[in-house]
Parts: structure tokens; sequence; C-alpha cells
């Protein structure tokens, strides 16, 4: 095989921005972040946040409402 033609494989930490837990693995790349991990993602929490999508869904649904009126007036 030749020589130096794979990465360096080390020990890294990694940084949850969103909650500031750190832990441990293996990666080429040094020093990683990561915007949500398993102590802070809600699937693995358990805790789903509803009232952002139900806004979205209200948002969307005005929207084709006044789009809806808009076709039903100008015809």
């Amino acid at each position: 095989m030749k020589k130096n033609t794979h990465p360096k494989y080390e020990r890294v930490t990694v940084h949850c921005v969103n909650c500031d837990n750190k832990f441990e693995t293996g990666s080429v790349i040094e020093g990683i972040k990561v915007d949500t991990c398993g102590n802070c993602h809600p699937f693995y929490t358990g805790t789903q946040v509803g009232a952002k999508v139900a806004g979205r869904v209200e948002k969307f649904n005005a929207k084709l409402a006044k789009v809806s009126n808009n076709k039903k007036t100008s015809k």
C-alpha cells in the first residue's frame, strides 16, 4: 500500500451550539460544531414543538385563501 494517502483519523470534540453539550468522537476534521445533538433534538427528547408548525400552516392557509379570493373576484 502507498504511504501517506489516507487522512489522519483522530479523536475530536463535537460542540453543540444549541445546548452547549460537548462529546468526543472520531473524525478526520478538527473540531466539529453542530446545531442540534441528541440532548436537545426534539426527536430524542420527546418534546416536539408544534406551535411553530401550526403557525406555518395557518400562514399558508391565509395566503391560499387570499389567492383564491383574488381569483374569484377577478372573474
